[in-house]
């Protein structure tokens, strides 16, 4: 059960979601409660950075360097890493789906998502290249289910 700071954070990514108009807000803000740990990484908290982005080149925004994990060679280790520092929440939204859009014709899955009817939909096809997460589209669909009470 999310404590009130996670519920606050699912909130505050939902709003960030809708100002951004995002396709589907609420299914969004799901997923950055899934690639945030409820809003609780450093990202997230410091950063704005609800889906992990790193830095791009030439950056878009400023950056910030923060310990992240990575799995090397088999090997999980603690690395610092440059992470895209937003102005806002919005910010990392509309980012997220420029970067969708850009990459559609590589990822036919991006491409997928944004003709997507609906919310589920577009969880399941993002997710099949978002993330090496292979359960990332039901556990983002669980929080939605869970939730989607206060995402309206």
């Amino acid at each position: 059960m999310p404590t009130l700071v996670e519920i606050a954070a699912l909130v505050k990514a939902f709003e960030g979601a809708k100002a951004a108009n995002h396709i589907f807000p609420a299914y969004a803000a799901c997923e950055v409660m899934e690639e945030s740990a409820w809003g609780t990484t450093e990202a997230f908290l410091q950063a704005n950075n609800g889906f992990g982005e790193k830095q791009t080149h030439p950056p878009m925004y400023s950056t910030v360097l923060l310990k992240t994990w990575e799995e090397v060679h088999g090997q999980h280790q603690t690395i610092m890493a440059a992470f895209i520092l937003f102005p806002t929440i919005a910010d990392c939204f509309v980012f997220r789906m420029t970067t969708l859009t850009r990459l559609q014709m590589e990822y036919p899955h991006y491409r997928a998502a944004l003709h997507a009817s609906t919310g589920e939909e577009f969880i399941t096809e993002v997710s099949k290249s978002w993330s090496t997460d292979l359960n990332r589209a039901r556990n983002v669909l669980a929080i939605y289910e869970a939730h989607k009470g206060i995402l309206v």
